[in-house]
């Protein structure tokens, strides 16, 4: 149960974070590992029972095993053996038309320490619903003791003040009405698509909306649903997400736990008022897309609108002291499942930057590289989950789809082999999930060098420095990422790479956590095109060289003490 402090007006912490979505329970994960005080409040009276979001991608799954809470999320949502296949069919009864299979849970595990190239990954996505990973973010958060949480308080006021270095926030609890002031260092916007500071801040949007399309633009109503009879009245094998492509209801329904739980969503279509559909009318809605009558209870609906693809002009605003994250900065049409991961490497962005300026350990310039870094990236993904909406959305069903005979057949072919393809271009998306850059950071130590091109469906893996570091199994179940140090990590590859003693005593000075990490296989160098690479919290190659003749620049760089670019 979560916790409600008592907050009095007098009330100081390092970090208010308004908002407990994803970005929101994961920043404060990691800033309270760091040893900030952090208070989150949440304008809901309670946790999220919506499923929301339902695929979390390897990348997340990486950072969730940094935190040691990835087995923890692995083990929830769908049984380990469910298959989390994509399938499309006319109706959920009628044909299928073409399916994309993945692995179970359970396969998962089993399969991830064999993998390379494009896929070489401590961890492999799995399909969630985000109820049950915000369960695991916010036990854990609260386990930390400088962090407090408590839904229905809303955020009603701020004001910064840029002298004093501090922000002062008015908090209101929904049940009573009683307001308090607290005081902190930093205040964090991660309160959602309707962001209450981001408004007050009044900064903009750039990017698409109000995109029409057959599907996934307009009106989407979504409906959380019980249907136990589902398996066994539907001859097709189960899948995690079920598509269906047809001339009236084209709908997207993702299983929740394998049992008949559905978050199922559905184009509302020209004539269809959402505010005249009673649960009879989504309830038929939801037999249509099925194409057969079965038993089925509606948990909670809602309207959403598809059709975004929308990142907001600032990160960072209110004298330096506000800064936002998750939703709050960019919205998503929810194909390829984008918006949840892209708001989960916010947090982890800004979170090691956050603490590390809060501690004295990182200059002025390092907080400026969080919006630097991350809104290029939500501007990339963005723009990745519009291409798919539209391949998937603007792809019409011919009226003879669900015609008997030869040439309803060779209609239904014609429309599966599309599908296919474009399930292949959408769910196997390594390029995407590993691939974000940050090649104009005034934090990252540059070489010169030129990385892969960044495509969605392949990754190369590169230590060219501002991406991911490259990963590489050292044992059966020992993971490179296994052996980082949870902040700073500099690694010493090959044979015989240089002491690097410039380059540690840099670091200690500054009182940064440090682990040296020493690879001496050949092909660890061969990985890294170094003798030396140097690694930020996040993973993210930071250095790398021959030689650490230039240390104190270097770290002077990499901590946001160097004017940079």
């Amino acid at each position: 149960m979560a916790r409600h402090p008592t907050v009095s007006p007098a009330s100081t912490v390092d970090v208010l974070i308004a908002g407990a979505g994803p970005f929101g329970l994961m920043l404060a994960n990691e800033l309270g590992r760091r040893g900030v005080t952090v208070a989150l409040f949440d304008a809901s009276t309670s946790p999220a029972s919506n499923p929301r979001a339902n695929a979390t991608q390897a990348r997340t799954m990486e950072h969730f095993r940094r935190l040691g809470f990835a087995d923890e999320v692995r083990s929830l949502g769908l049984p380990p053996d469910f298959p989390t296949d994509v399938a499309y069919f006319t109706r959920f009864a009628g044909y299928e038309l073409a399916r994309f299979p993945l692995p179970s849970a359970r396969q998962a595990r089993d399969r991830v320490s064999k993998l390379s190239g494009s896929w070489s990954a401590a961890e492999l996505p799995h399909r969630v619903a985000q109820k049950y990973v915000e369960q695991v973010l916010r036990r854990h958060a609260e386990a930390l003791p400088g962090v407090s949480i408590a839904y229905g308080r809303a955020l009603t006021r701020f004001t910064s003040a840029v002298p004093d270095q501090t922000v002062t926030a008015t908090v209101t609890d929904k049940r009573t009405g009683d307001s308090h002031d607290l005081t902190a260092s930093y205040l964090i916007g991660a309160d959602g698509a309707r962001s209450f500071v981001r408004r007050q801040l009044e900064i903009g949007w750039s990017g698409e909306t109000g995109a029409v399309r057959d599907f996934f633009g307009g009106r989407m109503h979504a409906i959380h649903l019980r249907s136990p009879s589902f398996y066994d009245e539907i001859r097709h094998a189960p899948a995690w997400m079920n598509v269906t492509f047809n001339r009236d209801r084209r709908a997207f329904m993702a299983a929740v736990d394998g049992k008949g739980e559905f978050a199922f969503h559905t184009q509302l279509r020209d004539g269809e008022d959402e505010s005249s559909i009673t649960d009879a009318g989504a309830l038929a809605m939801f037999s249509a897309a099925v194409g057969a009558e079965l038993d089925a209870t509606i948990l909670a609906r809602d309207s959403w609108t598809a059709g975004h693809a929308l990142v907001a002009d600032r990160f960072r605003a209110g004298g330096g002291r506000v800064l936002l994250g998750g939703d709050a900065v960019h919205l998503f049409t929810p194909a390829g499942g984008l918006g949840y991961n892209t708001a989960i490497e916010d947090a982890v962005n800004l979170g090691w930057k956050l603490a590390a300026v809060l501690k004295g350990r990182g200059g002025p310039v390092l907080l400026d590289s969080y919006e630097r870094e991350r809104r290029p990236a939500a501007t990339r993904n963005t723009g990745y989950a519009r291409s798919f909406a539209q391949s998937l959305g603007s792809f019409v069903a011919d009226p003879r789809l669900e015609q008997a005979g030869p040439i309803g057949e060779q209609v239904r072919q014609h429309a599966g082999a599309y599908l296919a393809r474009h399930g292949r271009t959408e769910f196997d998306i390594p390029g995407i999930t590993f691939g974000t850059r940050y090649d104009d950071s005034p934090v990252i130590a540059y070489d010169g060098s030129t990385a892969p091109p960044d495509t969605a469906n392949a990754y190369v893996p590169t230590a060219s420095p501002g991406g991911r570091a490259p990963h590489v199994w050292l044992g059966e179940q020992r993971s490179l990422y296994d052996a980082f140090g949870f902040d700073w990590t500099l690694l010493r590859l090959g044979p015989t790479p240089p002491a690097a003693d410039r380059l540690i005593g840099a670091i200690r000075r500054l009182a940064l956590d440090l682990r040296v990490l020493d690879l001496p296989e050949t092909h660890h160098r061969e990985l890294y095109e170094a003798s030396l690479a140097l690694i930020r919290p996040d993973q993210v190659v930071a250095w790398r060289g021959e030689a650490d003749d230039d240390a104190d620049a270097t770290i002077a760089t990499v901590t946001g003490r160097s004017r940079g670019l």
